[in-house]
């Protein structure tokens, strides 16, 4: 029975993705930084467990708990959406601190067991905002960027050890908590420069009509990731990324 190890598995697109492979039979590693069990299926296949990208002891922690995995899907982060003179230094950092290193640290815990296994898949949940300039998501967009960068890298140095590497790029996912976890971070609606284009911002985010993403896309662009050998390295997932990666490239 094959498994795999997903990060941020307390909503949206990871908690999907859990769903969809446990579904299939596979054995699923939940992680989320504050366990909450009850919100997947009881199964015998299922762990679900602490996990903190940012904290190097709970990566330590998490995988010496889950044993030997075949696909780590590397899906915690956040968003912020914030004009660029107006966003605060912590937040940038904890942006790419959250989005990029703990990508980063995530591949150094476990690529090591798949180089020597000469087996495995990585699978980075990037996004689609990367494809083109977008405003107030800036930082957000630049630490998706360098995953996007690094992956690219990524599959090149692997590729002689046998591990496969993609990314899957998520649209706009109204049903999500992106917009929520980004509130907190807003800053500009008293600035009379920016609010007009922030107010704008946030009634395209909500707006679920037209092309959007859903979690459950993104749970699908992973299935096909992790047991495709032909998947390609990027992935656009939802009818909107779709539309995007074909302009970008």
């Amino acid at each position: 029975m094959p498994t795999v190890l997903i990060t941020g598995c307390s909503s949206g697109f990871g908690l999907e993705t859990a769903k969809l492979f446990l579904g299939k039979g596979w054995r699923v590693i939940a992680t989320m930084r504050k366990p909450q069990p009850d919100i997947l299926p009881t199964s015998d296949n299922l762990t679900v467990l602490p996990l903190d990208v940012t904290d190097a002891a709970s990566i330590a922690s998490a995988l010496e708990q889950a044993g030997e995995i075949d696909v780590l899907v590397n899906n915690a982060g956040f968003g912020a959406a914030v004009p660029i003179e107006l966003i605060e230094p912590e937040t940038a950092r904890q942006l790419f601190e959250t989005n990029m290193l703990g990508t980063l640290a995530m591949l150094q815990a476990v690529l090591p067991g798949f180089r020597k296994r000469r087996n495995g898949t990585v699978i980075n949940v990037t996004s689609s905002a990367t494809l083109k300039p977008l405003p107030l998501v800036s930082v957000y967009r630049a630490s998706k960027a360098a995953v996007n960068a690094l992956t690219e890298s990524l599959a090149v140095e692997m590729e002689p050890f046998g591990v496969r590497v993609h990314m899957v790029l998520p649209g706009r996912a109204p049903e999500t908590r992106f917009g929520e976890s980004a509130m907190p971070h807003l800053r500009g609606l008293d600035d009379p420069d920016y609010k007009p284009m922030i107010e704008g911002m946030i009634a395209n985010f909500r707006e679920a009509s037209g092309p959007v993403t859903l979690a459950g896309d993104v749970a699908q662009a992973i299935w096909h990731a992790a047991t495709d050998p032909n998947a390609p390295l990027w992935i656009p997932a939802g009818e909107d990324a779709v539309q995007w990666m074909a302009e970008a490239r």
